[in-house]
């Protein structure tokens, strides 16, 4: 088991992953599969500052973390989204917590203060997993988002990084 920085080979199976949550409407507000294609420039967007990182066992890829600037100004620079996704196989494992664990100490060494995640108020089992490490909820956007014709809110968790 390991945790690396990803790197362009590891985009098929970035996507992948990603692609299996849409379905579901709990994750993501992408309501049609995406493809490497598509998500080229988004993984290009990452640097040694706000990278992706990837989780491995018997060399696949079962999941992956990213960070990405809030808001773009010069005053946010210590503020980042994080993203945690994880493959249905590996899910209920307690890969998540590992996964926060680490993204909370990597965040640290990125000089990063603020962490933020972006979660859709009907995904419980993020929500559960925000909460137990510590994430205050900071904002709600009431029915933000329209999925097959249906409204959907969004959470805003944030936490300070001591």
């Amino acid at each position: 088991m390991t945790t690396r920085l990803a790197n362009i080979n590891d985009l098929s199976d970035i996507v992948a992953i990603y692609n299996e949550t849409i379905a579901g409407r709990m994750v993501t507000a992408d309501t049609e599969n995406v493809t490497v294609a598509e998500k080229r420039d988004w993984f290009n967007s990452h640097t040694a500052e706000r990278p992706i990182y990837v989780y491995c066992e018997n060399n696949q890829v079962l999941a992956w973390l990213s960070y990405k600037s809030f808001y773009g100004r010069p005053a946010y620079d210590g503020t980042v989204e994080m993203s945690i996704y994880i493959t249905a196989k590996a899910q209920g494992k307690g890969l998540g917590k590992k996964l926060m664990n680490f993204a909370q100490t990597q965040a640290k060494q990125l000089n990063i203060k603020v962490l933020l995640g972006f979660i859709f108020s009907h995904n419980l089992p993020s929500v559960k997993l925000f909460k137990h490490f510590n994430f205050a909820v900071w904002g709600e956007l009431p029915n933000v988002a329209i999925m097959d014709g249906k409204l959907y809110s969004l959470t805003i968790f944030g936490k300070h990084l001591q």
